[in-house]
């Protein structure tokens, strides 16, 4: 068993954007309300969480999720970590440190954002982690899972994306360069950030996502990472190949 949760599939500033009164901010579709973009990994022998940002302690309690063995930074902007604080009950629950791993950048920043979690002797109750670096298409393990890091371009600014098993997972992305798509080529399941319809310096676009899916040859591929100016769930879905959907929050994809 395989399964794929998406936890959260919007922006930095999610949707309904605050003081928006678009039709799609305005929708009672729960398809159209989206927390920011996370995944949960699950298979019979550990759950993995990918990016923490502050919805995290929500996207947790709907998920029903009871302990975690690893998180997975993709990158260090703040709504893919700043949720961080919030690993604290499983650090109670499983009485351990939870395993982290990204970048030697990135956790330079978490160090920066959350200081009182590495200080020498610190404050009872606060966070517990244990950091692991990893560099561009690099295999690592946890537990019994080997994950591939697989460098990607966020504009000009480099974040990482992962293939485990039979997903490979890709946010935050405007260029992939050739030597990441020969990879993944043939995945099972693909996700993909596509940000809205119009061109964007630092997202794919619409149209770059499904032309994207194709030239990776992907069975089935999952948009997240999705703006209010997307348009809503219900049209754009209409207007893809049959192989290609938009994701929603709480999307759950077993394989």
């Amino acid at each position: 068993m395989f399964e794929l949760t998406f936890l959260g599939t919007g922006t930095s500033q999610g949707v309904p954007v605050i003081g928006c009164d678009c039709d799609v901010c305005k929708s009672e579709n729960s398809r159209d309300k989206r927390l920011r973009t996370s995944a949960l990994i699950r298979t019979p022998d550990q759950t993995l969480v990918i990016d923490v940002g502050p919805d995290f302690r929500q996207q947790m309690l709907r998920e029903k999720v009871e302990n975690i063995d690893a998180v997975l930074l993709t990158h260090e902007h703040n709504d893919h970590i700043i949720g961080l604080d919030d690993v604290r009950p499983y650090n109670f629950m499983q009485r351990k440190g939870i395993d982290i791993y990204g970048t030697e950048r990135v956790m330079k920043e978490v160090k920066l954002r959350f200081p009182y979690v590495f200080d020498a002797n610190p404050y009872p109750g606060a966070p517990s982690v244990d950091i692991h670096l990893i560099k561009p298409f690099e295999e690592f393990f946890v537990k019994n899972m080997k994950i591939l890091s697989l460098p990607v371009l966020h504009g000009s600014w480099p974040v990482m994306a992962f293939k485990m098993g039979p997903v490979v997972y890709i946010t935050d992305a405007r260029y992939i360069e050739d030597e990441v798509i020969d990879a993944v080529k043939g995945c099972e399941v693909l996700v993909l950030n596509t940000l809205r319809k119009k061109s964007h310096h630092s997202h794919l676009s619409l149209e770059q996502g499904i032309e994207m899916s194709q030239k990776i040859g992907a069975k089935s591929t999952y948009f997240t990472h999705i703006s209010h100016t997307m348009g809503s769930h219900e049209v754009v879905t209409r207007e893809l190949p049959d192989n290609i959907h938009l994701a929603y929050d709480g999307l759950k994809v077993s394989l």
